[in-house]
């Protein structure tokens, strides 16, 4: 698959495929990077940070996958920072990266395959019942995004972004090409209610 150039935008968290992204943006140089994305109808990239802090002109190591995220709404908040509501893309591998002298990371990054279209599995059936009834509850984040119940890979990447875990270990659910594998590892963790009934 062919290398693009494409803005880098350094997280704390793991943003998956499919999933919701709120941020507040406040940065000169990341006002001028949604601008550009707005204007050509790109998205950037969220990659974990490793090592060091976002903010700042220091030194910062990243994971070498990420998620694209595609710009869905933007509004003024009260505090006067410019708020977005992104949704994750496709995953891409970062080849390399630099700083422009503005201080906005860029990336060569290529697209990694997607999940294949896998139907949940009868042993993880009660990660996608757990997730069927958690979802109303999810929040206005979630309103645009529509379900797959059905689907393993939509499944375990919604489980692996609510999870509790590490950032580490949610970066490591978003690197596996097996999205069977990545329920399976969800699997011990997640115990459906049985005196949970549906409203």
């Amino acid at each position: 698959m062919s290398a693009r150039t494409q803005p880098l935008f350094p997280l704390g968290s793991v943003l998956f495929p499919g999933g919701p992204l709120s941020l507040r943006i406040f940065e000169a140089r990341y006002i001028d990077m949604v601008g550009r994305c707005m204007k050509d109808g790109s998205g950037f990239v969220v990659v974990l940070i490793v090592e060091g802090r976002e903010a700042g002109s220091g030194a910062l190591t990243t994971a070498a996958v990420g998620t694209e995220a595609r710009i869905v709404d933007f509004n003024r908040l009260e505090d006067g920072l410019l708020g977005l509501s992104c949704v994750g893309g496709e995953r891409l591998r970062v080849v390399r990266a630099w700083r422009q002298d503005d201080g906005l990371n860029l990336a060569e990054v290529t697209p990694l395959a997607p999940d294949p279209a896998v139907v949940v599995p009868a042993d993880c059936a009660h990660l996608s019942e757990a997730l069927r009834r958690l979802y109303p509850d999810l929040g206005p984040s979630y309103t645009g995004i529509t379900p797959l119940f059905d689907d393993a890979a939509w499944v375990g990447n919604r489980l692996a972004e609510l999870s509790p875990l590490e950032p580490g270990v949610k970066q490591g659910l978003l690197e596996l090409e097996d999205p069977v594998e990545r329920l399976r590892y969800l699997a011990p963790m997640i115990r459906l209610d049985p005196s949970a009934t549906d409203a």
